[in-house]
């Protein structure tokens, strides 16, 4: 196997330079990063990880903690979504991802789990505002960006949809199908998510002069099972909304269970959005009407901010990403 020594004899270079190649420094001329590189390829050199790690004081290695309050990990279909764009960038720049296993009262912080695996930076995705072991995180030094939480600090930023603007659209849209009694399934008020999509709910329907009728709104969880649940409350009351808003699509796909359930249809008797434009969400019947997130953006972006904290960029603003909404058969115009 070649050594660095060798690779710096074949190119004609020095074993500085060859190293100063392999770890990307920009006081190398063109033509001799070239060389060295066709050599490295040639000889399908490997640089030693430790040994690199400790030249640069890098590790090459970022770690992602993700959960929700139902502990689903990867089959999450927005985290997955999301993971997906951060690891498209960091391996195109030649960093590993580490998945770091928490869950919702784990006892081990962030901070000691990144310390502990030496990682250049951290992605937090699910975690609660109230979670005690983010301010920690925040003081550590450690770079860090947020998904879908709004926090920043001296090496921290975040990356968000505008759920604000998200939630207006989908009442707007409502509102234009003829519409004026609107409930809404929303998630856990301990989520950024949750928070927002309320806002941006109550402030379009104020806009629009429409019934705030607080029975119609209805809390639980991010879940096919919690919208389940909340859309048979709505049922029961003796005043119906026609028309609901579901902050996240695994919920819309709850709530038509239990709409159908109970004997009625949608759309023809009550009209549903969802939020997030989650894969299965085209596939249900009728296919879902939803607030679109770009996801692999959103991943894609957040792996970005990262490697601007890392590389000591001199501004690493927050960065909020706009949605959409996508059309589909759940939705109906009414007199």
């Amino acid at each position: 196997m070649a050594t660095i020594k060798d690779i710096a004899k074949i190119a004609g270079v020095s074993v500085t330079t060859v190293s100063k190649v392999i770890n990307e420094y920009p006081d190398i001329g063109e033509k001799t990063r070239e060389k060295v590189i066709k050599v490295i390829e040639q000889e399908n050199y490997r640089p030693n990880a430790i040994a690199r790690s400790l030249s640069t004081n890098r590790s090459n290695t970022i770690g992602i903690f993700f959960t929700d309050h139902l502990n689903s990990g990867l089959r999450h279909p927005f985290f997955r979504d999301v993971i997906y764009g951060i690891e498209k960038v960091f391996f195109q720049k030649g960093y590993d991802l580490v998945m770091f296993a928490h869950r919702w009262g784990d006892r081990f912080s962030y901070t000691e789990k990144s310390k502990n695996r030496n990682v250049d930076g951290a992605i937090l995705m699910g975690m609660p505002r109230t979670d005690p072991n983010i301010d920690r995180l925040i003081n550590s030094n450690i770079p860090t960006v947020f998904v879908d939480l709004d926090i920043v600090g001296k090496k921290a930023s975040y990356v968000i949809s505008d759920n604000v603007q998200g939630a207006k659209i989908a009442v707007e849209h409502l509102y234009n199908l003829g519409h004026r009694e609107i409930g809404m399934i929303m998630g856990q008020w301990i989520t950024k998510a949750a928070q927002d999509r309320l806002i941006g709910f109550q402030q379009k329907k104020d806009e629009l002069k429409l019934n705030n009728n607080n029975k119609w709104i209805i809390e639980t969880e991010f879940s096919e099972k919690g919208g389940f649940q909340a859309m048979k409350k709505i049922l029961s009351l003796d005043e119906k909304p026609t028309a609901v808003f579901c902050q996240g699509d695994e919920m819309a796909i709850g709530a038509m269970a239990a709409i159908e359930e109970e004997g009625f249809s949608v759309p023809d008797d009550f009209s549903l959005v969802g939020f997030d434009d989650i894969e299965i969400s085209r596939y249900v019947r009728p296919a879902l009407t939803t607030v679109h997130q770009d996801k692999l953006l959103m991943g894609e972006k957040t792996a970005e901010l990262l490697l601007d904290i890392i590389n000591e960029q001199k501004s690493f603003f927050p960065i909020v990403l706009p949605t959409k909404l996508i059309k589909r058969d759940s939705c109906k115009a009414i007199d």
